[in-house]
């Protein structure tokens, strides 16, 4: 059996005396889009915060290939090929849309050479790159627009460009459709179907629109109240009694 590229074994979280993740164990295999729903309070976010780094567990374990990475922080995570992004979308927003994605192909290029220069060469690299994405994302006629000024669902797409632009290896999507039109979503969905296909990464998201869902999902996780309650193919999950009982047929608004 192929090892999976990102795994977690019995993970506890509590806030206080508030317990918000219990024993959870979850994988995600390489190349798969790997969707987490849930009600209201079961605690999806939360796992993202643990798998990124961002919060730590009470216990348990999270790996990497195999490799314990439990107590790295998220800066670290993000050096070893993890981009996340959230809820509300996060950009540099007295930025043009083209400066930031140039801010971030500019902090990748960085990484391996902190103090060195950007050559002429890769300059014209990332111009042609930044051409691409905002072909991508929908937005070249709006590249010179202040990024804080953009629609919500405009926002989002940047977002999802610059993550994309720090070449990660597995992709941590947060409600990736949140508050956008159904024109939005659908747009968002065929986006998120071109990246799996082109880039070929692992995708771990949380999603409450269950077109989304099971429109790119190859695996999906439920949760329930801090609990994993079923894993699966998009048909065993439709299939599964408690899924119905506990979630589906119901609009997910959780930010837990």
């Amino acid at each position: 059996m192929t090892m999976p590229f990102v795994q977690t074994n019995s993970i506890n979280k509590s806030y206080g005396k508030i317990k918000v993740l219990h024993d959870v164990s979850i994988d995600i295999h390489e190349r798969e889009a790997h969707v987490v729903i849930g009600p209201n309070g079961a605690g999806k976010t939360t796992l993202f915060k643990v798998l990124t780094g961002e919060v730590l567990v009470n216990s348990g374990i999270v790996r990497l290939k195999g490799k314990d990475i439990t107590k790295l922080s998220a800066h670290e995570r993000i050096h070893l090929g993890f981009g996340r992004t959230f809820q509300v979308a996060k950009v540099f927003g007295k930025f043009s849309v083209y400066d930031n994605l140039r801010v971030t192909h500019e902090a990748r290029l960085r990484r391996s050479n902190p103090f060195g220069s950007i050559s002429s060469a890769q300059g014209r690299h990332i111009e042609q790159c930044i051409a691409q994405e905002l072909k991508d994302i929908g937005l070249e006629r709006q590249s010179d627009a202040v990024a804080g000024a953009l629609a919500y669902g405009d926002r989002k797409r940047l977002e999802l460009a610059m993550v994309l632009a720090l070449e990660p290896t597995i992709l941590f999507l947060d409600e990736p459709t949140a508050g956008m039109s159904a024109a939005e979503r659908q747009s968002t969905l065929e986006l998120l179907l071109k990246i799996k296909k082109e880039k070929q990464l692992s995708i771990l998201l949380t999603e409450h629109d269950m077109a989304v869902v099971f429109g790119l999902a190859d695996r999906i996780s439920v949760m329930h109240y801090g609990k994993l309650i079923a894993t699966g193919t998009p048909d065993m999950i439709r299939d599964d009694a408690r899924v119905q009982e506990v979630y589906l047929g119901h609009e997910d608004n959780s930010h837990a």
